[in-house]
């Protein structure tokens, strides 16, 4: 029987009971669409993935392989946390929050969200960008979203799953944490 190890551990208490406000977080390749969708199943919420919610610039840069900036990331890290704030019961929104003041603009309007953060090696994400079709994020910019990543630091309320399990134990696992 496989079982997901957190690789962070548990950071700051997570929320006992419902409505969660849960962030999917981490590179492209990480499978915070997937993860988030059954995270949400799981939780009896509703999922949204934050690409969807890139205005069409932000999209165009990247698809040319243009890694976005602050500056391009501000106003949809904003609009990821109204979504969030606004939700009337459990919401799973997939959004790489890669650096601590882009989740910390998300928790401004949604002070309870907490960060499942899935997190794996660079070749087990290359392999899966490799084969993912029709996605506007180009395979070459993962090496800087790495370089982008800051990891869950202890006072935020979030938690590290391991990429290389899958997904729905993935979902499982981060859903008794949330519960526990």
């Amino acid at each position: 029987m496989s079982t997901v190890s957190s690789l962070a551990g548990q950071r700051a208490p997570a929320p006992r009971t419902g409505p969660f406000h849960v962030i999917a977080m981490g590179v492209s390749g990480s499978g915070k669409s997937t993860v988030g969708a059954l995270l949400a199943r799981e939780l009896r919420g509703a999922f949204l993935d934050g690409d969807d919610l890139h205005p069409a610039a932000n999209v165009a840069k990247m698809a040319s392989g243009v890694p976005l900036d602050d500056a391009d990331r501000e106003p949809w890290l904003r609009e990821i946390g109204q979504r969030m704030a606004a939700a009337e019961g459990t919401m799973v929104i997939g959004c790489s929050a890669l650096k601590r003041k882009y989740r910390d603009m998300i928790r401004e309007a949604a002070p309870d969200a907490v960060f499942v953060h899935m997190r794996g090696s660079r070749e087990l994400l290359a392999a899966r960008l490799a084969v993912r079709p029709g996605h506007f994020m180009p395979a070459l910019l993962l090496d800087s979203q790495l370089a982008t990543l800051e990891e869950l630091e202890p006072d935020e309320a979030g938690c590290a799953f391991d990429i290389s399990e899958p997904p729905a134990a993935i979902a499982q696992a981060a859903a008794r944490w949330l519960q526990a």
